[in-house]
């Protein structure tokens, strides 16, 4: 075997360690990101003990089949999570990405955020990024410390194909609720 043939596998390997230290820094900036960019939404996690709990899927398209086997649009995808609570916080336990396999994309959070009463938080994902699919979909699981509004969460996809633009919504569903 040559010298070169010798190098691919050497450097195929140091390809893989790269993209793996990328891929797994990514969820620490997407969960960095959020702290920093609405810090002024969050506050501080409350001590007590969470008696009410749930759950809200949140269907969304990162690519939309325009024409079924010809023709995709890609959109980008803009998840709002708003404190619907004039007076509580609202405890935002999981925020999670799935593709539409139900595989796991991206999680969100690594710990825990409460946000202020009346308080919004976004997660973006950019049109080039069609890791979801056709059926991808958000998770927020979330919390509260006493009677709270449920939360508003749902999903703006923006995007275009040609001369043509196009936007919508899709509002997430209760999957669980406890502690009523």
């Amino acid at each position: 075997m040559s010298r070169r043939g010798a190098r691919k596998p050497a450097i195929c390997h140091i390809g893989i360690a790269v993209l793996a230290l990328l891929l797994a820094g990514s969820e620490g900036r997407a969960a960095d990101s959020l702290t920093t960019t609405f810090a002024s939404s969050l506050t501080a996690v409350p001590a007590e003990v969470a008696i009410v709990s749930g759950a809200v899927y949140v269907p969304v398209y990162s690519s939309v089949a325009m024409n079924p086997g010809k023709v995709q649009a890609d959109f980008s995808v803009t998840l709002s999570i708003h404190n619907a609570s004039e007076q509580r916080p609202l405890i935002v336990r999981r925020i999670n990405y799935f593709d539409t396999a139900g595989a796991l994309v991206e999680a969100h959070l690594r710990e825990p955020v409460a946000l202020k009463p009346f308080a919004t938080v976004e997660i973006f994902v950019p049109t080039k990024d069609t890791r979801g699919g056709t059926g991808a979909n958000f998770v927020v699981d979330w919390a509260a410390t006493g009677e709270i509004a449920e939360p508003v969460v749902e999903a703006l996809m923006v995007g275009g194909i040609g001369a043509g633009h196009y936007a919508f919504i899709s509002q997430g569903r209760p999957i669980r609720l406890t502690g009523r």
